[in-house]
């Protein structure tokens, strides 16, 4: 066993979270029980860089029931769960490396220790482990963290080969992680195949929507205690995670207003009842900022200037960029931390608000998304190792969708296991839709 987390001591207190999150994830754990009966991922080596917290933990059980050998590290330095990351190591055998709020030098170290392992398959959030064995691949060591530099000139040139000769595919969590992958696509660098776990209909359309929209506001509130009600919510994106947002956050009596590049999308959410307009108005409005585009810099130095005093501004999206944080950095007249993780920037005539470091606010400042939720989003992640690991070799070097077959899986194994029956077509039914000729 191989590991770096806070404290071993904290692993039975880990496991408590992670057996109640088991409770409810009945998708993944009728999935452990096959995997442990047949062992599909025997001899399979796979490397994972997700958050590290109870729900993750199930899915390392069964990757580890499968057959497989695993390693995990943090996909984010602020939403590792310290008692899990312990009761990953102590309780499910899994090498765990992995600290919250690790800093910039131990993060990468960690991306670099999961790579260690010599992965077949890799399962990211963000493809931040796909990024690494494609800089080293590609020999542009400039790119790349000294942590993994040096420990990529230690390896020698046959072994940086076989880095990345092994591995037979990836799979993606994240609408960011599979936008990186589909550039790399494009480019024609993508050296294995990759599923975009992230876009199948029982991921996106629950995960993104149900649970992110529940752990977001949930993040906010438990950073700043506000009342949501009567609050001028500003949020940027109207994709499936923006439509989860908004729809919380005006379940609780916010005035909604959205922000968007696509018109399509915006006039969506014009029909859905919120008020839509362009971020240089919305920011003289709103009280609290919530980004989830994916993109760099959608609160930037020209709306703080607008913004006012008081505003509260937090990121949903993957990666720390969506708030330009150095923009309030550089406008500041004095910061001080305050209420745990939330900033306090001084402007000269106001203050400004920004939670969790502009990480993602429901992991930084809450615990992520529901179990019922990543029951789905992990059963996904399982079954796409199973497909990689047994189809990967067959397959083009290209971004995929999930397989309909196991989008219809887990949706059916999710409606089985809460008690839900639903209806199957007669015979004459499937007659009369696979035929051509009008009937009377």
């Amino acid at each position: 066993m191989d590991y770096d987390v806070k404290d071993l001591k904290l692993a039975d207190a880990g496991l408590e979270r992670i057996d109640w999150a088991d409770r409810r994830m009945p998708v993944l754990r009728k999935i452990r029980e096959r995997f442990s009966k047949e062992k599909p991922l025997k001899g399979m080596r796979i490397a994972c860089c997700l958050h590290v917290t109870s729900e993750t933990a199930n899915l390392m059980r069964t990757l580890k029931e499968g057959g497989a050998t695993v390693a995990v590290c943090a996909s984010n330095p602020l939403s590792t769960q310290d008692d899990v990351a312990a009761g990953i190591v102590k309780h499910v055998k899994v090498n765990t490396f992995s600290i919250k709020g690790e800093n910039g030098d131990q993060y990468y170290t960690h991306i670099q220790q999961a790579l260690a392992l010599m992965p077949h398959v890799t399962m990211d959030d963000g493809a931040d482990l796909v990024g690494a064995l494609h800089m080293i691949a590609f020999e542009r060591y400039e790119s790349l963290h000294k942590a993994i530099q040096k420990w990529v000139k230690s390896l020698g040139q046959k072994k940086r080969q076989e880095l990345i000769e092994n591995v037979v595919g990836t799979t993606e969590e994240t609408t960011t992680g599979v936008i990186r992958l589909k550039s790399m696509q494009e480019e024609g660098v993508l050296r294995f195949p990759a599923i975009a776990v992230n876009d199948a209909l029982t991921k996106h359309m629950f995960d993104n929507r149900y649970g992110t929209g529940q752990s977001t506001i949930d993040g906010i509130i438990r950073a700043t205690n506000m009342l949501i009600a009567g609050s001028n919510v500003v949020v940027s994106g109207y994709g499936w995670c923006g439509k989860g947002v908004t729809k919380r956050a005006a379940g609780l009596g916010a005035h909604v207003i959205v922000t968007e590049i696509d018109p399509l999308k915006a006039l969506e959410a014009h029909m859905d009842g919120y008020q839509v307009m362009d971020m240089a108005s919305a920011a003289k409005i709103g009280d609290i900022f919530i980004t989830v585009t994916g993109d760099i810099h959608v609160l930037r130095k020209e709306h703080f200037e607008k913004m006012k005093d008081g505003a509260v501004v937090a990121n949903s999206g993957h990666f720390n960029v969506e708030i330009d944080i150095d923009a309030l950095e550089a406008m500041k007249t004095g910061k001080k931390r305050i209420r745990g993780l939330i900033d306090e920037y001084r402007l000269p005539n106001k203050n400004i608000y920004l939670l969790g470091e502009g990480r993602l606010v429901n992991l930084a400042c809450a615990e992520g998304h529901p179990s019922e939720v990543m029951d789905m989003s992990f059963a996904n992640q399982a079954l796409c190792a199973e497909y990689v690991w047994k189809m990967g070799k067959s397959l083009e070097k290209r971004v995929y969708s999930v397989p309909s077959e196991i989008d219809k899986q887990v949706a059916l194994l999710k409606l089985q296991t809460i008690g839900i029956k639903i209806d199957s077509l007669t015979s004459e039914q499937r007659k009369y839709l696979a035929s051509w000729e009008m009937g009377t």
